[in-house]
């Protein structure tokens, strides 16, 4: 078969990106199209078990450094078992989220290592994704919301607003600067209608 796509979501914590995610895998196993969803940190065997490490405890629990280098050892195990072999048989792989998110928590709002981050990814990844919806959503909402969920992955959101306004400004300054990559859809609506939003353009994509 060939090459399949690999799609991603990101926003803030509450942004809607895990539900537009599943939407969008829904929208288009209806066509007929083989879609693999998974998520980062996560995906795979070992990268779910990192996945606690980074999402649960205090939020001094890690330093950016560490929370870095855990973050890309979950993502290159999620690239090996899942992503590349799924891609490569022809699916569409959609992930809710994926080097972004490191690139804005661990590159920008948590501390500076946004050079760290690409030079690692690009050591160790190697790829970024084919299209990423960034689904923007005003900070106090988002925070809200997913504060409102009252699960144990509460780490990041535990920061406060502070980070999730510097997340939210950093992740347009993203969609900046990769245009041809990052499609920005106003969250601040009827998931309905950001999900239409979402599919048209998939749509569009595929022809």
């Amino acid at each position: 078969m060939g090459a399949g796509l690999f799609i991603t979501f990101e926003g803030i914590d509450g942004s809607g990106k895990s539900t537009q995610a599943r939407l969008l895998a829904e929208h288009l196993r209806a066509t007929g199209r083989a879609v693999h969803l998974t998520r980062e940190p996560g995906g795979s065997t070992g990268a779910e078990d990192i996945r606690a490490l980074v999402l649960q405890g205090d939020p001094d629990r890690w330093s950016p450094e560490t929370e870095l280098l855990l973050f890309t050892a979950a993502r290159r195990d999620h690239l090996e078992k899942t992503i590349s072999p799924r891609v490569a048989a022809g699916d569409i792989v959609i992930s809710d989220r994926f080097v972004d998110s490191t690139r804005i928590y661990q590159g920008i709002t948590r501390s500076q290592l946004r050079a760290e981050v690409d030079q690692l990814h690009a050591l160790m990844i190697g790829r970024e994704a084919d299209l990423t919806f960034l689904i923007d959503m005003d900070p106090e909402t988002g925070l809200s919301r997913a504060k409102g969920r009252g699960g144990a992955e509460e780490r990041f959101e535990d920061f406060g607003l502070s980070l999730q306004q510097a997340s939210r400004q950093g992740f347009l300054n993203l969609a900046d600067e990769f245009p041809d990559r990052i499609v920005v859809i106003d969250g601040n609506r009827p998931q309905e209608a950001v999900s239409a939003d979402i599919a048209a353009h998939m749509d569009r994509v595929l022809g």
